[in-house]
């Protein structure tokens, strides 16, 4: 009974560093990835000027909230924005808006090709992915669905880093111009997310499973009026 009670604190002293080690690397894991996914990516953001000089196949602009009465949220107006700039200044001459049309009662991806024709941009050269439900789902479709193969990437930056990281893992010649504007808050809430998310999307770039949907080609050098509805 006394050797008993004298194993017992060694063997939780055991158990307890076996749970520290184990904390340690469930916070360390996400954030080494996540530098990763960042420092490997941080050279493909461009600047405007740069952007515009690539010709590139299509703009990306990847959905975000759109509220209820239709109008799109500050985090997803400012990549409209953004990509409309582009379309202007050359980058490319075709704007692809990804995002969620999951639903009846949601759909982001005609609120996007309303604000951007409501912009002056001709509604022929604006396509809509209503299948882009997540980063790695839009940029899977921009390769096989729309035959891209360089593409210009609208986003906050926070989220680029991501997206670029999915494209060159696909093998697309990706870049990203930043649309930043404003802080959007709450900040840390985006950055712990973020985190989680790229490393989601870390291992989704390994294995590069399925989106949700696939379905017939829609070459983007047409006419966009065949994604409408």
């Amino acid at each position: 009974m006394n050797a008993e009670n004298k194993n017992n604190p060694s063997k939780k002293k055991r158990v307890l560093r076996t749970l520290a080690v184990l904390i340690l690397l469930a916070v360390l894991l996400p954030l080494a990835t996540s530098y990763y996914v960042m420092a490997s990516t941080e050279n493909r953001i461009l600047t405007p000027e740069e952007a515009a000089k690539l010709d590139a196949d299509a703009i990306l602009v990847l959905g975000a909230r759109v509220w209820d009465d239709g109008q799109p949220s500050a985090i997803l107006k400012d990549r409209l924005q953004k990509g409309v700039d582009l379309y202007e200044a050359g980058a490319s001459d075709r704007l692809l808006m990804s995002g969620d049309h999951g639903q009846d009662d949601y759909d982001e991806v005609n609120a996007m090709k309303d604000y951007v024709v409501g912009q002056g941009v001709p509604s022929e050269v604006v396509f809509m992915d209503h299948a882009g439900f997540s980063t790695y789902e839009s940029l899977y479709r921009a390769r096989d669905i729309f035959q891209i193969k360089t593409i210009v990437i609208v986003s906050q930056q926070y989220h680029l880093y991501r997206a670029l990281y999915i494209a060159e893992r696909l093998g697309l010649n990706a870049y990203g111009v930043s649309c930043d504007r404003r802080v959007y808050n709450p900040y840390l809430l985006f950055s712990v997310r973020e985190t989680l998310a790229r490393c989601k999307d870390f291992f989704y770039s390994i294995f590069q499973p399925l989106p949700t949907y696939l379905g017939d080609v829609i070459p983007i050098t047409g006419d966009g009026s065949a994604t409408n509805g």
